[in-house]
């Protein structure tokens, strides 16, 4: 089916919609799932042979090495742990104000994540000078 891409934000669009003109208090749940999921993401993956980060960066450059096997582990210990401390915040804003739960959920909690990637990328662009040396 080639329009199965448009499931996404259909549901997306009903979310918003259930938010908006209902006072349907397990909406504001949605990010509380979503952040367990990705927080389940990473912290199952520390049990695997592989973690997630390392699929990624066995995927964008080939076989690992040592340095880069170890570090990428690190990075999923440091997203795991981020995730959680995300999903406990967004638990906590379900029962504050709707202004601030939108306000966290919508906006506060993606500049954290964008933070996240930036010090992660600069960390690692310094370890792989350092490293390479």
């Amino acid at each position: 089916m080639k329009l199965k891409f448009l499931l996404p934000i259909f549901v997306t669009f009903c979310v918003i919609c259930i938010f908006h003109y209902t006072q349907f208090f397990a909406v504001k749940f949605y990010p509380v799932a979503a952040n367990l999921t990705v927080f389940l993401v990473f912290f199952t993956s520390l049990f695997a042979k592989e973690t997630v980060v390392q699929k990624i960066a066995r995927t964008i450059e080939g076989e690992l090495d040592e340095f880069t096997k170890n570090y990428t582990r690190k990075v999923t210990y440091a997203w795991a742990i981020f995730c959680f401390v995300n999903f406990l915040v967004s638990i906590a804003t379900v029962f504050m104000a709707e202004e601030f739960w939108a306000v966290y959920n919508g906006f506060i909690s993606y500049l954290a994540i964008g933070a996240m990637f930036a010090v992660e990328y600069i960390v690692r662009t310094v370890l792989r000078k350092k490293y390479q040396r």
